[in-house]
Formats: C-alpha cells, sequence, structure tokens
C-alpha cells in the first residue's frame, strides 16, 4: 500500500447522573421539549453554575479505569461560538488543565492486542437541539439536552484505519457501559463519537491535513465514513490537490461524507476560565474511596475466565463483552468443574448469542436463566442430553416451558445410553440395510454415516452418537 490511514476518536459519552452538571434539572430522555430546561441551563440572567460532585466521581472513575492521571487540580473553561442551540453564547468545558490526563484503552485486533493512548478525558456541558421536522421555514430549539454532562474522551491518532478505528470505539464503548460511566445509548445520543481522518504516504513521519467526521452515532455508519474519508482524500492528493482541514458530516443514504465547514482551531473557541467555578480540587481520600469502589474490569475478568476455566482467548473475550454477560455466565457456572464452565462459555457464545441477536434484545432479558443454563449444560455432561437433544431443550426453555428436567421429563427426551438396548436397535438396523452394510464394507464412508443415522432415526433422535459410532463399528468389524 502506498497510502496509510491516520484516524484519531473524540467520543462524547454522557455519564450517568440524573441532574445535570450544574443544575438540578432531569437528565432523563424523552420528555416534551424544554420540559426539563431551568433557569440555569436557558442562561437567564444573573444564575450561577454549581458543579455536580456525582459527574466529578464518574470521571474519575472513568481516568482510574483506563489507568490515565487523575489531576488533583482542574479548571472550568468556557468555549465561545455562537449557535442558535447554546443558549449562553459559550459552552463550559475544559481546556488546559483537564481532570483526566493520559491512559489507553487496550483493543483486540487478528493480529493481537494494541493499546490506544488517550490524550485527555474532560468534562463539559452539552448543547442543546435544533429542530426541523414540523417546522416549515423555521426551526425550534429544545433545550432539555442544554447542561446535560458529558466526558469528552479524546484519543492520541493512534488507530490505522477504519477497522482499528471501530475496533476502538467498540471497546470504549464496552468499559464506559461495564463501569457505569455511560448507559452507551447510541439511539439517544448517549455515546457520540468525532472521527479526525488524515492519510500519508507510508513510511512518513509527518499527519497529513486531516478532516473531523462529526456524531457517527453507530459503529457501521463510523466504518463506512472512515473509508470513504480516506478514498476521498487520496483520490485528491493522487490528482495533485491539497486538502482542506474542515468537519465534514457523513450522509448513510448516499454513503459519503460532505462539508459541513472550516474546522476550527483551539484560539477560534476564545477559551478563558470561567469566573462563576472554582478551580476543581480533587482530594486524596475521594480517589480512593472511588478506586475501592471500582468493579472487576473487563481485561481482569477476561484473564481469571481463562486462567480459571481455561477458555480460549476468543471464547473469554465473548463472554466478557458486556459485564452483563459476564455476570451471566458466572452465575451459570458457580462451583462448576472446568469442563462445565468451557461448555457454558461455548453454548453462551454460539447458542445464547444467536438467539440473542434474533430477538434484537440484551442479555438482560434473556428468558432462559443462568440457573436453568447450569441445569441444562448437566445433562450435557452426564449424558441425560445429546447436543441435538439440548438444543431442543433450549428451544423449549426460551418458550417459557420450565425448567430442562422438566421439559426433558415431559417430552420423554432422555438420551438412550444403554448398551444392550443401543445394540439391539444397531443390530436391527444393519439387518434392514444390508446394502449400506456391503458398500461400507467396500471402503464407502458414506454408507456408514447413513447408518449412524438410521440408527438416531430408529431412537428418535435420543441415542448416545459416541455410543452408537463405537458399537456399529465393531458390528462391522
Amino acid at each position: 500500500m502506498t497510502w496509510e490511514i491516520v484516524v484519531g476518536i473524540e467520543t462524547h459519552a454522557q455519564l450517568r447522573t440524573r441532574s445535570k452538571i450544574f443544575s438540578g434539572a432531569s437528565t432523563a430522555f424523552g420528555a416534551d421539549p424544554n420540559a426539563q430546561a431551568c433557569a440555569v441551563d436557558v442562561a437567564l440572567p444573573g444564575v450561577l453554575p454549581v458543579l455536580n460532585q456525582a459527574a466529578v466521581e464518574l470521571a474519575i472513575r472513568f481516568g482510574l479505569a483506563v489507568g490515565a492521571t487523575i489531576n488533583r487540580r482542574s479548571v472550568f473553561a468556557r468555549k465561545n461560538y455562537f449557535y442558535p442551540d447554546l443558549p449562553k453564547g459559550y459552552q463550559i468545558s475544559q481546556y488546559e488543565l483537564p481532570i483526566v490526563q493520559g491512559g489507553t484503552v487496550p483493543i483486540a485486533l487478528p493480529e493481537g492486542e494494541k493499546r490506544i493512548a488517550l490524550t485527555r478525558a474532560h468534562l463539559e456541558e452539552d448543547a442543546g437541539k435544533s429542530l426541523h421536522e414540523d417546522f416549515h421555514g423555521m426551526s425550534g430549539i429544545d433545550l432539555n439536552r442544554a447542561g446535560t454532562p458529558l466526558l469528552e474522551i479524546v484519543s492520541e491518532p493512534d488507530m490505522r484505519g477504519a477497522r482499528e478505528a471501530v475496533a476502538y470505539a467498540r471497546a470504549l464503548h464496552a468499559l464506559v457501559v461495564w463501569i457505569g460511566v455511560c448507559d452507551g445509548n447510541m439511539q439517544e445520543g448517549s455515546f457520540r463519537c468525532d472521527a479526525n481522518v488524515s492519510v500519508r504516504r507510508t513510511g512518513a513521519d509527518a499527519y497529513g491535513t486531516r478532516c473531523e467526521i462529526k456524531n457517527l452515532n453507530s459503529f457501521r455508519f463510523m466504518e463506512r465514513a472512515i473509508e470513504y474519508e480516506a478514498r476521498r482524500q487520496i483520490a485528491i492528493l493522487e490528482d495533485g490537490g491539497r486538502i482542506d482541514q474542515e468537519t465534514r458530516l457523513y450522509d448513510p443514504e448516499r454513503d459519503e461524507t460532505r462539508s459541513m465547514r472550516s474546522k476550527e482551531e483551539a484560539h477560534d473557541y476564545r477559551y478563558f476560565p470561567d469566573p462563576d467555578l472554582l478551580p476543581l480540587v480533587v482530594r486524596e481520600e475521594n480517589i480512593e474511596r472511588i478506586r475501592a469502589a471500582m468493579p472487576e474490569l473487563p481485561i481482569q475478568r477476561l484473564q481469571r475466565f481463562t486462567q480459571t476455566f481455561a477458555l480460549s482467548p476468543a471464547t473469554a473475550a465473548i463472554v466478557t463483552s458486556s459485564r452483563a454477560t459476564a455476570d451471566y455466565f458466572e452465575q451459570a457456572t458457580a462451583g462448576a468443574s472446568a469442563e462445565a464452565a468451557q461448555q457454558t462459555a461455548n453454548w453462551i457464545a454460539v447458542n445464547t448469542n444467536a438467539k440473542l441477536n434474533e430477538r434484537g434484545i440484551g442479555i438482560e432479558e434473556c428468558p432462559v436463566g443462568p440457573r436453568q443454563l447450569r441445569e441444562l449444560i448437566a445433562r450435557l455432561i452426564d449424558g441425560t442430553l445429546s447436543a441435538k437433544l439440548a438444543k431442543e431443550v433450549d428451544d423449549a426453555m426460551w418458550a417459557g416451558e420450565g425448567s430442562a428436567d422438566e421439559i426433558i421429563e415431559r417430552r420423554g427426551l432422555k438420551q438412550i445410553s444403554d448398551v444392550g438396548a443401543l445394540e439391539k436397535v444397531v443390530d436391527e438396523v444393519l439387518a434392514a440395510n444390508a446394502r449400506q452394510v456391503e458398500d461400507y464394507r467396500a471402503g464407502k464412508q458414506k454408507a456408514f454415516n447413513s447408518l449412524v443415522g438410521q440408527v438416531m432415526k430408529a431412537t428418535r433422535g435420543k441415542a448416545n452418537p459416541a455410543q452408537v459410532n463405537e458399537i456399529l463399528r465393531r458390528r462391522l468389524g
């Protein structure tokens, strides 16, 4: 390849607080326009901001999770720009002294783990929202989001291409949801990404001119937007043109980015410390209290599952893809052997995930609870069920027909493992299929598979497949 794609990502994660960052107004989603905008949010004269302690603590929790430096002293600044949904004419943010500096987010790639460095994560307030659909020749302004607490997480330009960018965005999304910092709802705007994309000749040291693609609210759109933008820039450069630094939007219907405005630099916003807010000072005892309450992180849980149960890295990654999935797996394997844990992990990765995806639900809504799954896996291991019968029982449990044992008893699904009973069925099948016996002895392996199928059919799928194979081979010589 003659070109290298360089990507850095800025993410706005809405913090999980009940009230806004500088006012007591609610942050609940879905209220009527302007129903959750108080005097502070709409910037009435004389009002003053009061910092939300919960937002600060969530920012610290994130910083600890990524191994960042928590600045004991940080400063809020005014970011000045005009937009109709920004009632004060400025946004309260952090600039020179953010609360979180540095840190890394690990991402899993086919070639191994890569760590994406973070520049910073800072607190700021969200703006409102312009409404266009229900107005003719006008725009409406909804200030319900104005003042909603955000943590802006800025990565270094460490990603090379769309695949790595999406892997980073997914890993960051999983992390902030896992530690309870953000609910991660991309449809409601709780997790939004801006991708800074540039290209340079392979082997070059200097970065190319970057363009920022705003408000990417799905991983699929992020991948497509970055790929399109890289192709656009490469085409311009190979044609002898130059890239203008600008902000662009992605149009998913046309699968293209288009220019929105020239890219602002920090000096364009005329940052200065907010005179209404004192510097934010974080005490050591508060950091240690938050550290002590931190949940086990995804990477720690993955390593524990891998070491304790000898799970493959790929399977361990699936069962720790979310905190809810990891909790489900842990409850389903409480006190279980390594074999049972491995079977459970594989079942979740293949069967449970497939059903969840078909229904478009999360594992929190799974109708088969951890204890039910534990019982099903136990029946697989003790030979009561074959893999095929286990899937039938699982389907019945998803349909609400009761526990595994109840379904096995009611449907008469217990696997036949009695050697004498199986030998009798095998002998009957061999006597009725003399031609296939001859074909097998003549070297045709398909004939053997056909005989196995005949035995399974005769037992309505209840025969132990391993024992059927063993008896057939013994009978056939």
